[in-house]
């Protein structure tokens, strides 16, 4: 396994600079195993919902989780705001870094994760591979 440890500046858009470093280091398996920062506005598609919910003002990232690869990625994110109010769903692009995101990935050189079409549930779903 090996890991990476990089931080994202203020105004830049959260999951497209993850998808970005993702690429850059050609990353086909991985996981967030840490991420802090805050933001100024959070694009989340909540729960059972087809359309994404925007969200504008100052709000911490209180956790970030999910797979990542060059083949799709799949992150959930919770933030919370001044008054501690915490809300949570799919990370979409379009979330704008405050002052920072600190995002610390695990990669497993053995695997390769990608997304097919799963009747079951009718979206992208991961499959693993071993290579």
């Amino acid at each position: 396994m090996e890991n990476y440890t990089f931080r994202l500046q203020p105004g830049q858009d959260l999951f497209d600079s993850i998808e970005a470093f993702v690429r850059e280091k050609h990353i086909e398996a991985g996981c967030v195993l840490s991420s802090v920062g805050s933001l100024t506005k959070a694009i989340l598609r909540l729960a059972n919902r087809n359309s994404p919910s925007e969200y504008t003002g100052y709000f911490e990232i209180v956790s970030m989780i999910g797979t990542v690869s060059i083949y799709g990625s799949h992150l959930h994110m919770s933030i919370s705001d001044s008054d501690g109010k915490t809300i949570g769903g799919h990370l979409m692009s379009g979330c704008t870094i405050y002052t920072t995101a600190e995002v610390v990935l695990a990669v497993f050189a053995d695997t390769v994760y990608k997304r097919e079409f799963a009747e079951d549930s009718g979206y992208e779903e991961l499959v693993v591979y071993k290579k």
